[in-house]
């Protein structure tokens, strides 16, 4: 597979869980999705796949230092910048499932949750940050 439908994949792979979580957050479907993190799974196997498939030897010591971790992604080798993707697509959703999970075991209104949610899909931490404000304001009540 090119990194190029690798990318496109892994995008159209975390689209429909963002989504079931956004409008359909109780169906047992979105359920088995945030508690299985079958997606995230699905996209460790790409991560590992496109972290070691570049044109040269993956360099562990580039990730000690912003010029190292700037060298890998700019390197112009397809597979650690699509790796590097992927590790964002994983991880926020996985940040996002944890939201969801959290927020209804917390009994916190899905509203309050929504814009959580969509802060996770688009800027990860920003969203986790905003979930965070709003479990202590909820449990402040």
């Amino acid at each position: 597979m090119t990194p190029e439908t690798a990318f496109t994949l892994a995008n159209a792979l975390v689209f429909p869980q963002w989504l079931l979580m956004a409008v359909a957050p109780r169906w047992r479907v979105t359920q088995w999705l945030v508690t299985t993190l079958v997606i995230p799974m699905v996209l460790a196997v790409m991560y590992l796949a496109y972290l070691f498939t570049g044109s040269k030897p993956l360099d562990f010591m580039a990730f000690s230092t912003l010029q190292g971790v700037m060298s890998l992604l700019g390197s112009g080798d397809k597979g650690p910048a699509l790796a590097g993707w992927v590790h964002y697509l994983a991880f926020d959703l996985v940040a996002g499932s944890w939201v969801l999970r959290d927020g209804q075991q917390r009994q916190i209104h899905h509203g309050l949750l929504v814009p959580c949610l969509l802060f996770c899909f688009m800027l990860g931490p920003t969203g986790l940050l905003l979930y965070g404000i709003v479990r202590l304001v909820a449990s402040r009540k």
